[in-house]
């Protein structure tokens, strides 16, 4: 392993003691250094200021966004803050790079009937139907992210009392209601198909695929793409629609911001915060369609 690779390691493994980022974050802090460091052509310590700005010129007139840039960016400023404290040099040739500006990107959200459309897509004649409707369901009526919802395990259910336990980022720890709905539609796949999934094979994950294994985010977000076509929904979405709509039918019909950052396991209020502005966009469309003077 070349110093350049067994410094990326060691910021990537920090990373993971220190802050208890998700697996995919660190892989994304990993992947964005390799790139710099390949375009770099010496090693890593050795970047200046001048370095990183030409390598973030040459990104943006590639076609990378604001956004993209903003990460690579953060990536790079992070790493080199890390090289500092382990006094491997100086100061960081991030310091005096400004960030690009990005827009506030408000996340897409469905009408509460194009949920209900989303959740009637699969066949629940079926036994995937039936995994699938489970899994759509208890996204929505948790607001899961799909890291969470593809891995859960039954240890994690507690059926009596309606509630599911998650780990999210950070292995912060919350609780999080049921509905009704989503409880009928997990009981159906658990007694009617999960075991004609699994045959005489065992396992701890509640969804699991027809190997008997836990499905991948992946084909889970195919999935959601797939019912979304079934549904007629031709809005741009993304694994965490549900989630969104989760968040944003919770504020709509007046629930606490407090509250849903709470469900939603965020560590800042300012992250929940995006729902508000959802919500606001949403009654701002329809005060301009129905109002006689929109």
């Amino acid at each position: 392993m070349d110093d350049d690779a067994l410094l990326i390691r060691r910021f990537t493994d920090a990373l993971w003691l220190e802050e208890g980022l998700s697996d995919n974050t660190i892989k994304a802090y990993g992947s964005d250094l390799k790139q710099f460091a390949a375009w770099l052509r010496k090693p890593l310590h050795q970047a200046t200021p001048e370095c990183v700005s030409r390598y973030l010129s040459q990104r943006f007139h590639q076609g990378a966004s604001s956004r993209t840039s903003a990460r690579i960016l953060s990536s790079l400023r992070k790493f080199y803050d890390y090289l500092v404290r382990e006094r491997l040099i100086a100061e960081n040739p991030c310091a005096g790079i400004d960030s690009p500006y990005l827009g506030r990107s408000l996340p897409q959200f469905l009408s509460e009937s194009q949920v209900e459309a989303l959740l009637a897509a699969p066949d629940t004649s079926r036994p995937l139907g039936l995994r699938d409707r489970a899994m759509l369901e208890m996204m929505y009526a948790a607001g899961l992210r799909v890291s969470e919802l593809v891995v859960l395990r039954f240890r994690q259910l507690d059926s009596q009392r309606g509630l599911v336990r998650l780990l999210g980022k950070g292995n912060k720890e919350r609780l999080v209601p049921l509905g009704e709905e989503a409880l009928d539609r997990l009981e159906d796949y658990l007694v009617h198909g999960r075991p004609q999934l699994l045959g005489a094979r065992r396992s701890d994950y509640v969804f699991v695929t027809r190997r008997g294994g836990p499905m991948t985010r992946q084909a889970f977000w195919q999935l959601i793409k797939r019912y979304a076509r079934q549904a007629n929904i031709d809005k741009p979405l993304s694994p965490h629609t549900l989630r969104h709509a989760f968040a944003t039918h919770l504020l709509n019909n007046g629930a606490d911001l407090r509250v849903v950052q709470m469900l939603l396991g965020h560590s800042s209020l300012s992250t929940t915060q995006i729902y508000t502005h959802v919500a606001q966009a949403r009654l701002k469309a329809l005060h301009e369609k129905f109002h006689p003077r929109g």
